[in-house]
């Protein structure tokens, strides 16, 4: 799924001409690969890179990431937080929430970083913070969810981002796609019609929606 939408000579060149990982990114990395069933599901460096630039961009006092697996992405959001900033990671899968603790413990970040371990849309309605950018990427099945728990808890101006929108290119042949590419479809079609949001869908890795809340 990784590379599908682009070659792998192309997503290279991409990350050989990226701002190398640090070394906690790296480290992560390799260790998400040796200790983990699934590492294709790491954000990784070119999208983790994207993500920081975002995030360093917005500069949130208040991050919301549906989704931590190892940590890599939370790791990199955080890069951009203010100095009193907030960023609250959901998961639940306890086993990779280790690992990502563990590297949360390692990062100049480690105290404006908090993972609740969960379900998320149990835990959504909890929160009461007001987020300035909101990353979704969790299972697929429940974006739409997500998205309507997340809405009004996101600032005026604030950004939604949601990862794998374009599920290894799939949502172009909806007539024998699986249910996660399905899924992935009707978020699109949501967003795309929600007349409060402004958003564009970037062909980075497997795809990512941008979302602007007016």
């Amino acid at each position: 799924m990784e590379h599908a939408l682009t070659s792998e000579a192309i997503h290279h060149y991409c990350e050989n001409h990226t701002t190398k990982e640090n070394e906690l990114l790296y480290d992560l990395n390799r260790q998400t690969h040796l200790r983990t069933e699934l590492p294709i599901m790491l954000s990784g460096h070119l999208q983790g890179s994207v993500l920081k630039m975002i995030s360093q961009m917005i500069r949130p006092q208040y991050l919301l990431e549906i989704g931590t697996f190892t940590g890599y992405s939370a790791l990199c959001l955080a890069e951009g937080l203010q100095e009193n900033g907030k960023l609250i990671t959901i998961d639940n899968h306890a086993e990779q929430a280790e690992i990502a603790k563990e590297y949360f413990l390692k990062s100049p970040h480690k105290d404006k970083i908090e993972l609740l371990l969960g379900n998320a849309i149990e835990i959504i309605p909890t929160l009461d913070c007001l987020f300035d950018l909101v990353f979704i990427d969790a299972d697929k099945i429940n974006y739409t969810n997500y998205l309507d728990l997340v809405i009004d808890k996101v600032k005026s101006g604030g950004y939604i981002l949601a990862d794998n929108v374009l599920y290894n290119g799939e949502i172009l042949h909806l007539e024998s796609a699986g249910k996660n590419a399905k899924a992935m479809h009707n978020y699109n079609e949501k967003i795309v019609n929600d007349s409060r949001l402004d958003s564009v869908l970037l062909p980075l890795r497997d795809g990512i929606m941008i979302s602007r809340k007016k």
